[in-house]
């Protein structure tokens, strides 16, 4: 079955880095457009950023271009999402996304907190 597992995430100060990572199973990988979102709590999820399959083409949400960076390794089944210059409003749950025949799967999310 469909996998998907976050991992990254943590505690981090204002202006630091993480990178989150979602190891997949079940599915070939590189065949899948690939998401990550977030969702901050009593708020709906968003769309942080999108890769296409071969990573040729990447998008973002406005608040995240320049300071985030969404790729993949079709090798090794797993996406990821650098982040950088992080504020305390990037403070949230973030989940990796795939769509695979038309079912929509979700990881278990990872913790992102940013605080001094």
């Amino acid at each position: 079955q469909v996998q998907l597992v976050e991992s990254g995430g943590g505690l981090v100060q204002p202006g630091g880095s993480l990178r989150l990572s979602c190891t997949t199973s079940g599915f070939t990988f590189s065949m899948y457009t690939m998401f990550w979102y977030r969702q901050a709590p009593g708020k709906e999820r968003e769309l942080v950023a999108t890769i296409t399959t071969a990573g040729g083409w990447t998008n973002y949400a406005d608040s995240m271009k320049g300071r985030f960076t969404i790729s993949r390794d079709n090798a090794k089944n797993t996406l990821y999402l650098q982040m950088n210059s992080l504020t305390t409003e990037d403070t949230t749950v973030y989940y990796c996304r795939a769509i695979v025949l038309l079912k929509r799967y979700w990881g278990q999310a990872t913790q992102v907190t940013v605080s001094s």
